[in-house]
């Protein structure tokens, strides 16, 4: 049996303000994880266990690989879900609280150095990024079951996002201070990983409670197989386009996540505040310009101000090729312009997201938002797995010699140009390209009747179509 379009969602009105805050809560553990092992996970192998780059670039990449396959089945078996807490909100609780569990353990190290700690961080590392897939399909899903207004969802990924911008900046600024508090070395990544475990439970627990109020919405039936939500996923245009987008841009995005600490050490020979002082840099200024951008959407609509974010990230990150030369205030004034264009890029592909889920429901008359964010969150860990592999590759291919220290060995000119290119050149390339495929991002107006007039309206709404959107 069909299910009607935004049936048991909130279709028009606004959610209250504690399920915007509570909802977004949860970004504290998506934040949290999507940051840490892909900024302080490969110079942890390379720089503490000794591992070389190429196989430390293996066993960051694979794992997290791995959840392409888990995600689409956690969308699945969350479609299927009935309970009294709704289809998503018990994902919320159980994997969220076993994510974090699992976080602290890939940094335990109780094996020391050699094969068997090697071993245990990669088993460690695949069975987080499993929980995880449960908890982030979910919780992704959520916002298209919601709500079926536009502008409303629009509102809630702003929410969303500005707490992801804080959980970025509070890991990933945070952490590296923690490792260094601890003593650096394998007891200071321990308790880094008990500091990270606690922000996910937080995060979990908030979203959990948070939704507890909000409309669970209907949830209609799902694909039997992923080769079935592979064909749904493909006769929708608009959402196939965004994805491919997103994932090598967050390739990108990651690449330069994984180039942090070494950018830092290497480039700017600021081993103990540089991290720290990038990450406030790339994170403080999307706080703040968040507003900003959901004007700029007001005006532009969501696809074009998305190009937009994301040549200001790619011209960025392609001038700090010049860092070598250039003052440290100049260089952290270039981060920041990054930080900006990395929160458009976020907060609009998210927020197009539960667009092409509408699209689909109208197109079809099904609502599946377990197949398209299971689809979504497997590709976007794809691409963030993909950018430490990169990264780590550039570092094995140019000479970088790892160390058992807990610090950075002494590197050649060779190794240093691979630290710099892989964080500057190779990102730009891998975030620029991507947005040519948003041309075919059309979505008719039919896929969201009641939003039309909003202030958050899309030009890449059909015009064809009776009631066109007010730009």
């Amino acid at each position: 049996m069909k299910t009607p379009p935004g049936a048991g969602s909130s279709a028009t009105g606004s959610l209250p303000r504690s399920v915007h805050a509570g909802y977004a809560l949860g970004s504290l553990a998506t934040g949290a994880f999507g940051t840490v092992p892909g900024l302080l996970l490969l110079p942890y192998l390379t720089d503490t266990l000794g591992v070389a780059a190429g196989l430390a670039a293996l066993l960051v990449l694979l794992p997290k690989a791995w959840d392409v396959l888990v995600n689409p089945v956690a969308g699945r078996i969350s479609d299927r879900t009935r309970s009294r807490w709704g289809a998503r909100r018990p994902y919320l609780l159980v994997a969220g609280l076993a994510l974090a569990v699992l976080f602290a353990s890939i940094f335990a190290a109780p094996f020391g150095n050699g094969p068997a700690a090697v071993a245990y961080v990669a088993f460690a590392f695949l069975a987080t990024a499993t929980a995880f897939a449960f908890f982030q399909v979910p919780y992704v899903a959520m916002p298209a079951e919601l709500t079926g207004d536009y502008a409303e969802r629009t509102r809630l990924m702003t929410w969303r996002i500005a707490v992801l911008a804080l959980a970025i900046l509070v890991s990933g600024a945070v952490a590296p201070l923690v490792v260094s508090a601890g003593g650096d070395g394998v007891t200071g990544h321990r308790w880094m990983g008990l500091f990270v475990a606690a922000l996910i439970a937080l995060g979990a627990l908030g979203a959990f409670l948070g939704t507890r109020s909000a409309p669970t919405g209907t949830v209609g039936e799902s694909e039997p197989t992923l080769r079935a939500q592979l064909a749904v996923a493909g006769a929708n245009r608009p959402f196939r386009a965004l994805l491919i987008c997103f994932v090598v841009q967050s390739a990108g995005v990651a690449t330069i996540l994984a180039g942090v600490n070494y950018f830092a050490g290497q480039i700017l020979r600021d081993e103990e505040s540089g991290p720290t002082l990038l990450f406030v840099c790339f994170v403080g200024p999307a706080l703040l310009v968040m507003p900003i951008w959901t004007r700029i959407g007001a005006r532009l609509g969501k696809r074009t101000a998305l190009v937009v974010a994301s040549l200001i990230l790619a011209v960025g990150a392609f001038a700090l090729v010049a860092a070598p030369v250039l003052p440290a205030v100049a260089v952290y004034l270039v981060v920041a312009l990054l930080g900006v264009g990395y929160a458009g890029q976020q907060v609009f592909a998210l927020a197009m997201l539960p667009d092409c889920i509408a699209h689909e429901t109208a197109r079809t008359g099904r609502r599946q938002a377990g197949v398209f964010t299971g689809l979504w969150t497997a590709g976007e860990t794809f691409g963030l797995a993909l950018g430490p592999g990169i990264y780590g590759l550039v570092l094995q291919l140019s000479g970088y010699v790892s160390s058992e220290t807990g610090s950075a060995a002494a590197q050649s000119d060779t190794a240093r140009l691979g630290v710099l290119l892989g964080f500057t050149l190779i990102p730009a390339l891998l975030i620029a390209p991507p947005i040519l495929l948003l041309r075919q991002y059309t979505l008719t107006a039919h896929s969201d009747r009641v939003d039309h007039g909003v202030v958050l309206g899309d030009e890449s709404v059909d015009r064809h179509e009776k009631g066109t959107v007010t730009p």
